[in-house]
Formats: C-alpha cells, sequence, structure tokens
C-alpha cells in the first residue's frame, strides 16, 4: 500500500491512501498546487520540545529523501543536509553497520588495530585513480582540508596556498583563509593565501574563455608569490558558491602550471564525489585530471561526521616527521558506516540513478527557464544543480528578495531546497541519491507554481 502526503493547506497532517490519478501539470498562479509524491512511510508520533513558531522548522524524523516535522507533516529533501545524506535519511544498510557495530566497539583509537579502519581504507582507495593509495581519516571537510594543506606545505617546502575566489573550503581560521566568499569569511589573518579568478562561464569576467582563466593562475605566481607555491586547491563543481562548474579543460591545465612552481594539487570532492555528478564517480574526473590529494566528507558518511584525506604514499611520508594522530579520525562505528555508504552506492548504483534523474530535471528546468525570465541559468550534473535567479537576464542582477521568498514559499509547499551564491540568489539542488524522477517532476512544478506567484 502506498501513501500519499496532502500538502494544500500547511498544517494537514497524516497519511492518506494512495491516489492513483496523480498526475504532473505545468502551474500557472490560479492553479492548485502540486502534490508530494506517494511515500509508504509513516513517521512517529513526536513528543519532544516544539519549535514555538510556525516559521521555525523542527524536524524531528527522516527516511530515504524524506524528512518530518513536529506535526509529522511530510517534506521532500532537496538538500540532503547540505549535500550530506548520499544513501538517504536512515538507510537500513547503514544503520544495521553501525548499530552492529557499535555492539561490539564504539571507540578505540587508531593507537590499537581495528579491521572497520582498514577495511573501508581499503574499499575507498580502491576507487581512487593512479597511486592514490594512503587514506588518512578525520571528522568533516574542514578538518580534511586542513590536513591536506599541511601536507602541501611540508611537501613542497613552500608555504603559499592558491585557491578560487567564490570558494568554500571550511569554518577553522585555515581554511576560512582558503574561502573566498565575504559572507563566510571573519577578519582575522588569513595567511599565505591566494585566490584567483573564478573559472565561472556565466558569471566569470573572461566568460567560457578558459586559456585566459588559466593565464590569471600564471600571472598570480609570477608576480604574487615567490615563483614557489605550496599546492592548489579546488572543487570541481563549487558548492557554497552557487553549484558552479569549472570552465572545461581548466584543471589540466592549472595543474601543470602549478606542479612546475613546485606545488601540490588538491581536489576537494567534499561535496561532488561518490557519482552525485552522475557522469563520473568522482568531481575531478570531468575535468581529465588526477590530482595529488584528494579531500572528501559530507556523503561519505551519509551524515555520520567522518571526512578523509587520500594521497600518495611518497607525499603522505612528510607526516613521518613528527606525531600525526586523530582521537576520532577512523572511529570503528564511523568507518564501518562508510564502508557500508560505498556498498550501497554500488549495490543500488546510485552514479547511474543521479546520471539518469539529474539529465531528466535539467531538462525540465531548461523548459521552465524560457518560461520564468527571473530564471537566469540552469546549471550542474547529475544530482548537483543549481539554479540562479535574476532580475534582469542582460544585467544579471542577483534577484536576493525574490529568491528569498521563493525559497519561503518552496518550504511552504513541502519541498526543502539550499540556497548559495554570494547573494544567495541560487538555489542549490543536492538531495539524496535515491532521489526519483517523480521527486524531480514535483519539485519543478512546485518552482514554477511558485515562481507564478511572484
Amino acid at each position: 500500500m502506498g501513501w500519499e502526503r496532502k500538502i494544500a493547506s500547511k498544517n494537514l497532517v497524516g497519511a492518506f491512501i494512495k491516489n492513483p490519478n496523480r498526475r504532473f501539470f505545468t502551474s500557472n498562479a490560479g492553479s492548485a498546487p502540486p502534490e508530494l509524491p506517494p511515500f509508504d512511510y509513516q513517521p512517529k508520533p513526536y513528543k519532544g520540545p516544539l519549535a514555538g513558531r510556525n516559521t521555525w522548522l523542527n524536524i524531528v524524523e527522516g527516511k530515504m529523501q524524506y524528512l518530518f516535522d513536529e506535526k509529522g507533516r511530510c517534506y521532500l529533501d532537496a538538500f540532503a543536509g547540505i549535500v550530506t545524506v548520499s544513501c538517504g535519511h536512515c538507510h537500513p544498510d547503514v544503520l544495521n553497520a553501525t548499530i552492529e557495530q557499535s555492539k561490539l566497539l564504539q571507540h578505540a583509537t587508531t593507537i590499537y588495530l581495528h579491521h572497520a579502519i582498514a577495511d573501508f581504507a581499503e574499499a575507498l582507495a580502491s576507487k581512487m585513480p593512479g597511486n592514490l593509495k594512503v587514506v588518512y581519516f578525520v571528522n568533516s571537510g574542514t578538518e580534511a582540508n586542513e590536513l591536506a594543506m599541511l601536507m602541501a606545505r611540508l611537501y613542497s617546502g613552500n608555504l603559499g596556498m592558491i585557491a578560487l575566489r567564490n570558494a568554500y573550503h571550511g569554518g577553522s581560521s585555515n581554511t576560512i583563509g582558503l574561502t573566498a566568499l565575504n559572507t563566510w569569511k571573519y577578519p582575522i589573518p588569513q595567511g599565505e593565501i591566494h585566490h584567483v579568478l573564478n573559472p565561472n562561464t556565466y558569471r566569470g569576467v573572461f566568460g567560457s574563455d578558459t586559456k585566459r582563466y588559466v593565464e590569471d593562475v600564471q600571472d598570480h605566481i609570477d608576480h604574487g608569490t615567490p615563483g614557489r607555491v605550496a599546492g592548489f586547491i579546488a572543487e570541481t563543481i563549487q558548492g557554497v558558491g552557487g553549484t558552479v562548474e569549472l570552465a572545461p579543460g581548466y584543471l589540466k591545465s592549472v595543474y601543470e602550471i602549478v606542479r612546475k612552481a613546485g606545488g601540490v594539487c588538491i581536489a576537494a570532492e567534499v561535496q561532488t564525489g561518490f557519482g552525485r555528478t552522475g557522469s563520473h564517480y568522482w568531481g575531478f574526473e570531468t575535468q581529465g585530471v588526477v590530482p595529488d590529494m584528494v579531500t572528501m566528507a559530507k556523503g561519505i558518511g551519509n551524515g555520520l561526521p567522518l571526512g578523509a584525506v587520500v594521497t600518495t604514499p611518497e607525499i603522505a611520508s612528510v607526516l613521518a616527521q613528527k606525531i600525526q594522530f586523530n582521537t576520532f579520525g577512523g572511529n570503528p562505528v564511523c568507518s564501518a558506516g562508510g564502508l557500508a555508504v560505498l556498498n550501497v552506492l554500488d549495490k543500488e548504483k546510485r552514479q547511474e540513478h543521479c546520471a539518469h534523474v539529474g539529465s531528466h530535471m535539467i531538462e525540465r528546468l531548461t523548459h521552465l527557464q524560457q518560461k520564468h525570465d527571473i530564471i537566469g541559468d540552469v546549471r550542474g550534473r547529475g544530482l548537483m544543480l543549481g539554479i540562479e535567479l535574476v532580475t534582469d537576464r542582460e544585467q544579471k542582477i542577483p534577484a536576493k528578495a525574490e529568491t528569498a521568498v521563493a525559497f519561503e514559499n518552496l518550504r511552504e509547499l513541502g519541498v526543502l531546497v539550499g540556497k548559495g551564491g554570494l547573494h544567495g540568489n541560487v538555489f542549490r539542488i543536492k538531495p539524496p541519491m535515491c532521489f526519483t524522477k517523480d521527486d524531480a517532476d514535483f519539485l519543478v512544478d512546485a518552482l514554477d507554481h511558485t515562481l507564478s506567484k511572484l
């Protein structure tokens, strides 16, 4: 038996028999709002503290691509806990792995042997190209990028790190330095960090001219550094920056320049990894490169506090100079859960699924762009998509206020999306990777309905 969550009223809660006549439609300002797809699940009664205001969203339960608030209302999660839930909320395989490991041993640290960390590291390394075979486990993307930057500086003997404008790499003092969005930067010293032009084909100063963006990197090394650098770090598709995919061929040329300057090349796969882009397992593969280090987190643990750095034995050897230790890195429970995530993504063919559903959603969003002038750009790959809203397509003026209104209206319809970009005018569509075509259709219909009412 299927279930259908009705969302015409904000306060209507409960499960109803599946409607066999449900259909999708292109809405207009006078049409009824679209309905959530059927979902065979009944949330448990909630007896905890209440939010206190109708505008506050108190999420108390999740199942696969759906979330439930304190009143039992169902929401389609199109943001996956900020691109973190890969397999789906409370996926049974991941739950079972963590529960069973918790019954045996919850924590020991890497001062002792434990098979869970070795099993996970071996499985993760098998997904990497080239000689990327040494794995360090940490607890977050911030920690992963911190460790990668440390290794880059130790290995190269240089200090200067190069990152892209519009990048986000974490919230610690060092990774705030790598980050280049003022909304995320506190006024503290950022230390030997250089930000080069962002190869953004929609808003970048050189448009889609990859060659000129590459020349900017060389120019910066020539004039802004001693001529030698520690490393270069970049997301293949910038997440917090608004789902910005780098210009084609950019990384291949930049990696050559950076390596000639003595630096190592770091691919930040915190959001793009594990098949989310659909076309490739790792985002850097879309650029035809093999990095010297790969950082990852978020989807690696499906919500568990887990991150990793994968590098070569040669680069990893620099940490032998001192004692390198992370209390919770490689925790048995997180390692068991992380291995389960890799197995689920393979078993359920989630990369292929992301490609299939993502291409369908891009096609529908592109058609929607033709209807609504406020949609300036539709971009991304697989289930890592961005919709940029502008008040003027020629001037590309960010539609900040309109995005904020549409964001809340989508929530009232039962769709939770993210916002990104410097001006917060980009909808980030990055759901759990079990997100279906029906979910995609509902999301696009809800967006159409919302934009028609602005």
